[in-house]
């Protein structure tokens, strides 16, 4: 559902659109390529943004360079806002120990594969951080996912995560608070989960106890279901997201048979600022084969 018209891009027009998940009206920023469609529908991109704490988030503000450089190389792109996210109804309980914002992704997806204006063969996914996470997580599970892009993205394991992620100040320190201290919220609560990670691991045990579960809950243990092509990106300098989250799933991809490449940017911070440029023409590239190009 098309809510308003924005002001046009370069070469593309810009809307506030929401669909259904979990019977919740979901919001999130459209863009659609100016000129005659593709007979199919144009190529479309889902676009997952890191985190920002839910009450101040904005449908149409952060990662405008990144939307804009996606949608200039024609392609329809949706940045979700989710769940309690903005003017998106429900409870932000987070990604890492709460399924929701992984089933408004896939949501997001299947609208998308009925949207008159989108090729449904030909759609693929952005991910930045915490949304690098819920990227990995949908092409696991849907493979209809033609290829994937992750910057900067929490994709390691939870053993990793519990152990490997320390940071003091971050932009997106509230996702650590939910990592340190918990998988996000308590099924049916409305707070920050204090708690979760604790019932967590008085059921099920420590990963030393209980690796079977952990693992479980890692969509690491299951990238042979990838459903296509993933490019990873990661700066150098990144004191938000261990550099080493993406150079261990790059192998892990290579040791399951998987189309994948990881470019690291020296100097370069979690927003890949400094090599901004580079990696979106990588970005663009990877999706312009395998996405685009079907």
């Amino acid at each position: 559902m098309i809510e308003q018209k924005l002001d046009p891009g370069a070469n593309y027009s810009r809307y506030i659109a929401s669909y259904q998940s979990e019977g919740l009206k979901i919001y999130g920023l459209l863009t659609i390529p100016n000129g005659d469609k593709p007979a199919t529908g144009w190529p479309a991109i889902i676009f997952n943004h890191g985190y920002i704490p839910p009450t101040v988030y904005r449908t149409t503000e952060r990662y405008v360079a990144y939307v804009d450089s996606i949608a200039r190389a024609g392609y329809i792109v949706f940045k979700v806002d989710y769940r309690g996210n903005g003017s998106s109804e429900g409870v932000a309980r987070g990604a890492y120990g709460s399924p929701d914002y992984v089933v408004d992704v896939l949501n997001a997806f299947a609208s998308m594969k009925q949207y008159t204006a989108a090729d449904p063969n030909r759609i693929g996914m952005w991910g930045h951080s915490m949304g690098g996470y819920i990227t990995l997580r949908a092409m696991v599970i849907n493979k209809d996912i033609k290829a994937g892009v992750i910057w900067g993205g929490v994709v390691a394991s939870y053993q990793d995560m519990f152990t490997k992620w320390h940071r003091p100040n971050s932009d997106i320190a509230a996702a650590t608070a939910l990592a340190a201290r918990a998988l996000t919220a308590t099924p049916g609560a409305s707070g920050d989960g204090r708690g979760y990670r604790n019932s967590l691991i008085q059921e099920y045990g420590t990963f030393d106890q209980n690796p079977t579960f952990w693992n479980s809950i890692s969509a690491n243990s299951y990238l042979a279901d990838l459903s296509g092509p993933l490019q990873l990106h990661h700066g150098a300098a990144d004191t938000e997201v261990p550099p080493v989250f993406s150079d261990t799933l790059y192998k892990e991809l290579q040791t399951a048979g998987k189309t994948t490449e990881l470019y690291t940017y020296p100097g370069a911070e979690h927003n890949i600022t400094e090599g901004f440029g580079l990696a979106m023409q990588r970005t663009i590239q990877w999706f312009d084969k395998y996405v685009k190009g079907g």
